[in-house]
């Protein structure tokens, strides 16, 4: 009769991995990749801002299939060298000015590090206790930074409270939701295709496309035109006139967003005017302060969250500008009931008597996803680590960074500042009239056949290649943006590494790429523009 043998010592063993986790293995790789990161913070400043690869170029150097067996560390890190850090453009380096900035400190990382070693799964309390008290703690530790009114916080004895997010864009979509089952319940379901939901066309896109997954009628999605005239600021008028208008046409208005530092120009909606003309029709108010949120723990920033007090929920990034590495969304709301009733879902394998008791936040059911990690953990360290004091003084360093090369800017005639600066955010371009000097009276048409005296056509053209310019370099990165169909370059001071050298150098480089293209321009009259 055959039997089977068990004897290890007879068995060959199939590869398996051994020990993950062994701690001896742990301590060498992790400290191979810290020394590895403190390398290249020390070096970010060498490499292109920008990153010179083509599309496809990482498909021709790694290999087609993964590996079999094991390969060291040595190996995988030397590859990360030669062929990952070219394809990065590196949001760390001090000279990073695109978008918004993404921050990062070494408080932040020892927090996602620990949050990433524990493992933690925290979708209930009792999942892990320490995760949603601590998230809970931070939160109103936050909010009394901010001075938000106490029905915002967890420690009024109220609905109130916050949670950590991923984004803005999953703020959006939880408020946006409850907003919507809210109003639901008052006007019947079957009405869902009359909600109607409100911002301006400066508002982040990521709120239409929350609208889109929220089931609102992508007619009924409004982006209120702003003008130059109010710095591109939501004008409580035209939101009105656009309510009136909709209620007359039998549609339900339901969510608005404000939003304090847009992103475009950092333009600051009137948060306590916009409420005003929502209350009278229920709508349920979000303001979006994912960028300028950070800056409004100093007190002389506060005013631009003025009226909160009148909204249903706030939000911003801690991971834009507040040293939090990413990800990171604060949100807070008045009635978490609104975002439980919507979100909250509890199946059999979820039971357990803490959650029954209603002695406890899950928040899980503040939340799009099930999962979600110990990312407070990250938030406590950052706060405790530098203090109140020395992270306010940390954002009013980069406005005046900012200030200086706004400064800068304005000391030379050929340049404009498009929209008065806000935070640390500039917006600048070669104005009209410096590319004007260098028009003759006669018609030139450029390569593609456009009549070349199209200023307009001609000036966004002429700022276009700079910007294009300025980036290929390598030197510097920025972004831009289009203002009432002018293309504007865009300055976002907020790198944690950025220092007042950095921002002079930067402003250095414009002028040298400025004075080539124009000079070429000027010498040529525009025939090769």
């Amino acid at each position: 009769m055959n039997t089977l043998n068990l004897n290890p010592q007879t068995q060959s063993d199939p590869p398996r991995i051994k020990n993950p986790l062994d701690p001896e293995e742990f301590k060498r790789q992790g400290y191979m990749m810290i020394d590895f990161l403190a390398d290249y913070y020390s070096d970010v400043d060498k490499y292109p801002v920008l990153s010179q690869v083509e599309p496809g170029y990482l498909k021709k150097l790694l290999p087609s299939t993964a590996p079999l067996g094991p390969e060291p560390i040595e190996s995988i890190l030397e590859d990360v060298k030669e062929h990952i850090i070219p394809g990065i453009t590196h949001w760390m380096s001090p000279n990073f000015y695109g978008y918004f900035p993404s921050s990062s400190s070494i408080a932040g990382f020892v927090g996602e590090m620990l949050s990433t070693g524990f493992g933690v799964v925290g979708f209930n309390w009792v999942s892990s206790p320490a995760a949603t008290e601590l998230e809970s703690i931070v939160m109103d530790w936050l909010g009394h930074v901010l001075m938000l009114p106490k029905p915002f916080l967890f420690s009024s004895n109220g609905n109130g409270g916050g949670v950590l997010l991923g984004t803005t864009c999953e703020a959006f979509l939880c408020t946006l939701v409850a907003a919507r089952d809210k109003t639901l319940s008052q006007v019947g379901t079957h009405n869902i295709g009359k909600l109607v939901v409100y911002g301006s066309d400066q508002t982040h896109s990521s709120l239409q496309k929350a609208a889109q997954i929220a089931g609102i009628n992508p007619k009924n999605y409004r982006a209120i035109k702003t003008k130059r005239s109010s710095s591109f600021t939501f004008s409580p008028d035209s939101l009105l006139s656009t309510i009136l208008l909709d209620v007359e046409n039998g549609l339900i208005p339901c969510f608005l967003c404000a939003t304090v530092g847009t992103t475009a120009t950092a333009a600051i909606d009137p948060v306590r005017s916009l409420c005003n003309v929502a209350k009278d029709y229920g709508i349920w108010v979000h303001v979006d302060a994912a960028y300028a949120g950070a800056v409004c723990i100093c007190p002389e920033f506060r005013y631009c969250i003025d009226g909160i007090e009148h909204a249903n929920s706030f939000s911003f990034n801690a991971h834009k500008w507040f040293l939090t590495n990413l990800t990171c969304c604060c949100l807070w709301v008045k009635d978490h009931t609104a975002l439980t009733n919507s979100l909250s879902t509890y199946p059999h394998f979820l039971r357990n008597k803490a959650s029954e008791s209603k002695q406890v936040v899950d928040y899980k059911d503040w939340q799009i996803t099930l999962s979600r990690k110990f990312n407070s953990l990250k938030l406590w360290f950052v706060l405790r680590s530098y203090g109140v004091d020395n992270l306010r003084n940390f954002l009013r360093h980069h406005v005046e960074m900012a200030k200086t090369f706004e400064g800068l800017v304005r000391l030379d005639r050929r340049f404009e500042i498009i929209v008065p600066r806000n935070f640390s955010l500039v917006c600048f371009r070669i104005s009209p009239s410096a590319i004007s000097n260098g028009l003759s009276n006669g018609t030139k048409t450029d390569p593609i056949g456009k009549i070349m005296n199209d200023k307009h056509y001609l000036v966004n053209k002429i700022n276009h290649k700079l910007l294009d310019s300025i980036n290929s370099s390598g030197s510097v990165y920025m972004t831009q943006c289009e203002i009432e169909g002018d293309f504007v370059i865009r300055c976002a001071i907020g790198a944690t590494l950025t220092e007042e050298n950095h921002v002079i150098m930067a402003w250095k480089l414009v002028q040298e790429h400025a004075n080539s293209l124009l000079g070429a321009f000027y010498n040529i009259n525009c025939t090769s523009i």
